[in-house]
This record gives structure tokens, sequence and C-alpha cells, in this order.
């Protein structure tokens, strides 16, 4: 496992279609889910600072926003669910 991968393919092909997407949006299409989940899951595991996070998950304000935006919606509820399940 490098640095920067996070989640092995077999665990990203379970969590990838419990999270939402933008297909249908007026918006600006999301960024890759795997990167900006797998800068999360770095974070929580090094306890780095967000601002911390290295540049390879991305613009570490965008994987912030998305962690909350999925703890405001219950995307994460939903996961822990199905993982625990």
């Amino acid at each position: 496992m490098s640095r920067e991968r996070v989640l092995t393919d077999a665990q990203w092909a379970v969590l990838e279609p419990l999270l939402p997407c933008s297909k249908g949006k007026q918006s600006r299409p999301f960024r890759d889910h795997r990167q900006v989940v797998e800068g999360i899951l770095y974070r929580y595991r090094t306890g780095c600072p967000w601002r911390d996070l290295p540049a390879g998950f991305g613009p570490w304000q965008t994987v912030w926003k998305r962690h909350r935006r999925y703890a405001a919606d219950g995307t994460w509820d939903k996961v822990l669910a199905v993982m625990l399940a």
C-alpha cells in the first residue's frame, strides 16, 4: 500500500455505490470520489490537520468540504451501516 492509496480496490468497490453522484445537477461535476475519500481516511489515520494533506488528495478545502457535506447529509451513517453489516 502506498502512502496515498488507502483503500484496496475491493474495499472501494463496496464503498463507491454508497456515495452520491453529481449527475443531473446544475453545478460542476464532483472531483474524483476515491481521491477525496482516501484524503479523508488519510487525514483520520495520521491525525494531520486538514491543511497538511498531501497534494495527491487534491485541495484540502475540497476534501474538508466533502467530509462535512457527507457528515451532514447522512452519507457516512449509511456507509458505516453497510460496512458493519
